[in-house]
């Protein structure tokens, strides 16, 4: 994309963590980035094609900081807090996606079904307990690593509490989903 396009999805990012879909005006998105509505249209069809052109780029961002090992969700979910406790305008934009998560083309859905399909394949694998549905193990996991996140007013700012709230985390998720031992 040339720098037309990265500030005019600079600028949709910033408006859609801040509004959501229904909320975002493709106007403020334009002066933002320093162009015309016409054009914001001319790069994305639409408001919501642009909103999944943001969500897709964010998915992306936070598969790779967070990096799910089915074999290890206990650390999974610690990465889980420390990224979205760290970045909390993401947060809300996801949060906002999965309300005003687009019917057609849906990202979210994408990424949850990439995932289910991971943990299935673990508990195929026998190392994870195949007890649970797929999908209850990765909501579950996500609520319990977003949980401070979700609570802004509540996450205190200094740094050792939040690695308390961490710890908290990742010992809750251990022992509902034990990592996989390793094999020597």
């Amino acid at each position: 994309m040339d720098s037309t396009g990265d500030r005019i999805v600079a600028a949709a990012t910033a408006e859609f963590s801040e509004h959501g879909v229904a909320g975002a005006r493709i106007d403020r998105i334009a002066r933002s980035a320093r162009t015309s509505k016409e054009r914001v249209y001319a790069y994305f069809r639409s408001k919501e094609a642009l909103y999944r052109h943001v969500l897709r780029q964010e998915l992306t961002a936070v598969a790779e900081a967070t990096r799910m090992d089915p074999t290890d969700l206990p650390e999974y979910a610690g990465r889980i807090h420390d990224y979205f406790t760290t970045h909390p305008g993401r947060y809300r934009l996801m949060m906002w996606g999965q309300m005003d998560a687009v019917p057609d083309d849906d990202p979210i859905r994408e990424a949850t079904t990439y995932k289910v399909d991971k943990l299935r394949q673990a508990q195929k694998d026998g190392t994870l307990d195949p007890a649970w549905d797929p999908l209850d193990i990765l909501v579950f996991v996500n609520q319990i690593a977003m949980s401070w996140a979700a609570q802004p007013a509540k996450v205190p700012e200094a740094r050792g509490e939040l690695t308390d709230r961490r710890a908290a985390i990742v010992a809750a998720v251990e022992r509902l989903f034990p990592a996989a031992q390793k094999q020597p």
